[in-house]
């Protein structure tokens, strides 16, 4: 008689920590050490996509055997990075990380858990401090014609002040440096719009899931220290700063295009074409006015 008890099959993973990265190598190793360290660290999965670095991201898979890294042969853009993580992605709840960004033990557990208890909630955050404790200011209001022609115009985005003394609260747009979403509202919406290059794809989310009447919930008490990134080498531009800022300025026309309508796109487009030439920027003025973005000439 065979009195061997079963073994007990593992738990599923339940969320997947995404980080997308392109020559940053340095953030990388401190974002996925921060990480490692997780509590139930079983029950999380890492999963890193190389944008077509130059540094030496690739040795990363190495020296982390827990983690699954693709690496892209270019530079495509956040955007399809995203989607490619999101399709590859094994678990219910997907974790988009900076690798500016450096977790707690119990950052991912507490997330989700207040995801998996909130069913009105499709996305939940925690607050970023700085090195010294300090709030860093990283919320923004959904984005309007006005303070998206703000921060292609290269000005600061507008932050909000949240009320840390309140145990949640419901945000607008609090971007993709530390983003928790049920993976099934981004299935929903199609995954992410593959016509955004780098920049925007987090507010598109953002504005649908105040269409859903949805909610994304900031946890104060749930902290996390943001780096401020830092400046990037030579080798870094993959693309032009033009082709940068085009991104910025086509992303917004599309955002503003879906959200309020072709005409609202088109004028911030052509607003922007305008202000290049007066400007005498004709690098910037030959992107818009072709539609390249950051990805554009990988694809």
């Amino acid at each position: 008689m065979d009195t061997t008890l079963p073994t007990e099959t593992p738990a599923p993973p339940k969320a997947t920590a995404i980080l997308i990265a392109h020559n940053q190598a340095a953030e990388l190793r401190r974002a996925i050490t921060a990480l490692e360290r997780s509590q139930d660290r079983d029950r999380f999965e890492i999963l890193v996509i190389d944008s077509g670095s130059l540094d030496d991201t690739e040795t990363i898979g190495e020296e982390f055997p827990g983690i699954t890294l693709l690496r892209l042969p270019h530079h495509f853009g956040a955007t399809k990075a995203l989607n490619i993580a999101t399709r590859t992605a094994k678990t219910d709840f997907l974790f988009f990380l900076s690798p500016d960004v450096e977790v707690d033990a119990d950052t991912l557990r507490l997330l989700t858990e207040r995801l998996e208890a909130e069913s009105e909630a499709t996305a939940v955050c925690p607050l970023l401090v700085d090195a010294e404790g300090a709030p860093v200011a990283r919320i923004q209001p959904i984005p309007t014609r006005e303070t998206l022609a703000q921060v292609c115009a290269g000005r600061p985005a507008p932050y909000i002040e949240p009320d840390l003394t309140q145990e949640q609260i419901a945000v607008g747009y609090p971007g993709r440096d530390a983003l928790l979403v049920r993976k099934q509202f981004i299935i929903g919406m199609n995954y992410f719009d593959a016509r955004f290059g780098e920049y925007w794809a987090d507010a598109d989310l953002a504005l649908k899931v105040r269409h859903a009447r949805k909610k994304i919930l900031l946890y104060p008490a749930i902290r996390v220290t943001w780096h401020t990134p830092a400046q990037p080498a030579p080798h870094d531009a993959a693309y032009s700063a033009a082709v940068y800022s085009a991104d910025r300025v086509l992303g917004a026309a599309l955002l503003l295009r879906k959200h309020e309508g072709f005409l609202a796109g088109l004028t911030f487009r052509l607003s922007a074409i305008v202000g290049a030439l007066l400007h005498f920027d004709f690098r910037l003025f030959a992107a818009l006015l072709s539609g390249e973005k950051v990805g554009s000439q990988a694809s």
